[in-house]
């Protein structure tokens, strides 16, 4: 067990937005808060448009890969973001869920993917401020 909070980003493919946020919250936490992302149904690879726009802002995401969501990473987390996971999501009592409504990655070109990038680092950035209080 750890005194760290954890945080737990899903999507459908956890191949974009999930990825994104996760490689976010590690960065902007410098290890502070513990980090899962998983799908509700899992790509092959993450969205290689994804992994270019946040290697722009100096995140790297490449040794990622879509991970299944399973009961017991939602149980270990403290907040349960999803981004569009629908009725897959599972639901536990006390913990914090938010749903993130942001644009699919998902076949769009490196501009669409820059805006959601963007989104999602100033939410990520909002819930680290909540989950670490100063």
């Amino acid at each position: 067990m750890t005194d760290k909070p954890s945080v737990i980003f899903v999507c459908v493919h956890n191949a974009g937005r999930s990825q994104m946020a996760a490689g976010f919250a590690t960065a902007l936490s410098g290890g502070a808060v513990e980090v899962r992302s998983a799908g509700s149904v899992p790509a092959e690879q993450i969205n290689p448009v994804a992994v270019e726009a946040m290697r722009e802002v100096g995140i790297d995401i490449t040794g990622e890969q879509p991970k299944v969501l399973t009961p017991e990473a939602v149980q270990a987390s403290d907040a349960v973001i999803t981004m569009g996971c629908g009725d897959t999501c599972p639901i536990y009592p006390g913990k914090r869920y938010e749903d993130w409504e942001l644009t699919d990655p998902a076949g769009q070109g490196i501009e669409v993917v820059r805006q959601v990038r963007d989104e999602v680092r100033a939410r990520v950035e909002a819930l680290l401020a909540d989950l670490l209080p100063a």
